[in-house]
């Protein structure tokens, strides 16, 4: 199994994602967390990694603080929106790197903070993604690591009855235009994988802790202001922050 880039995917993302509340539930958890996590970092203006940008969303959040943004996207068409995003609101990104995770490092800079978020699952190994993120940050460093939760899926089929799916582990996605990661990680293993690299997590969140749960018909009918309102206040809940699709972890360096 290969690494999977987005090319020619981008306008499926955006309308999949971004275009409803599965997106503005993301960032609103993501954006929420970032900003009273980020005020651990002394240094002012932040120099900032964002690895597998995307279509740039938490970039231009974070430029538009006034932070030094490096936008990282290995699929051209993604980081074309990505720069695009950034310069319609006024806050070009310090670079634009057309690079995979693993090649980072090589660059040879250091980071305040490394943003990574939905990249892990897509890897063919994920394992090895964390050492190589840990190499990318400054010694007192931090990263936002948010990855698809096996959990969350696994308890989704639960609740649709799959269980033949689940005896024969059918979690992955498949398919070439599909947004079903190809790799559900488990967090146990995650944070193994984080302990061995010499991170240590900090803080952490739960990514549409109920949303996803919800029938079509109750999702339709909820309005997005209280939907956001309720997944921020049980994103952090210790009985349901497990549950959330994605899980967003704030890790120190050791």
């Amino acid at each position: 199994m290969d690494d999977r880039y987005f090319d020619q995917l981008s306008s499926h993302l955006a309308q999949k994602i971004y275009a409803g509340p599965k997106g503005a539930i993301r960032l609103a958890v993501l954006t929420r967390d970032l900003q009273e996590w980020l005020a651990e970092l002394p240094a002012r203006p932040l120099r900032i990694l964002d690895v597998g940008a995307g279509l740039g969303h938490i970039s231009a959040w974070l430029a538009a603080q006034g932070h030094q943004v490096t936008v990282s996207e290995p699929a051209s068409e993604m980081l074309t929106a990505a720069e695009q995003r950034l310069q319609a609101a006024g806050t070009p990104a310090t670079a634009y790197w057309p690079l995979p995770l693993q090649e980072l490092p090589a660059q040879g800079q250091t980071f305040d903070l490394v943003i990574c978020h939905a990249v892990l699952e897509w890897l063919a190994a994920p394992h090895q993604a964390l050492h190589h993120l840990r190499a990318l940050l400054n010694p007192q460093g931090a990263l936002s690591l948010a990855f698809y939760n096996r959990d969350a899926l696994i308890y989704r089929n639960l609740i649709k009855g799959q269980f033949r799916k689940l005896e024969r582990q059918q979690l992955a996605g498949v398919g070439q235009r599909g947004l079903t990661p190809q790799h559900p990680l488990d967090p146990r293993e995650v944070q193994q994988w984080a302990s061995q690299a010499g991170l240590h997590k900090q803080q952490a969140s739960g990514i549409r802790v109920f949303y996803d749960y919800m029938p079509p018909h109750w999702q339709q009918q909820a309005s997005s202001e209280d939907l956001i309102r309720e997944e921020l206040i049980y994103s952090r809940h210790p009985a349901y922050q497990h549950l959330g699709r994605y899980l967003h972890w704030w890790l120190r360096a050791q």
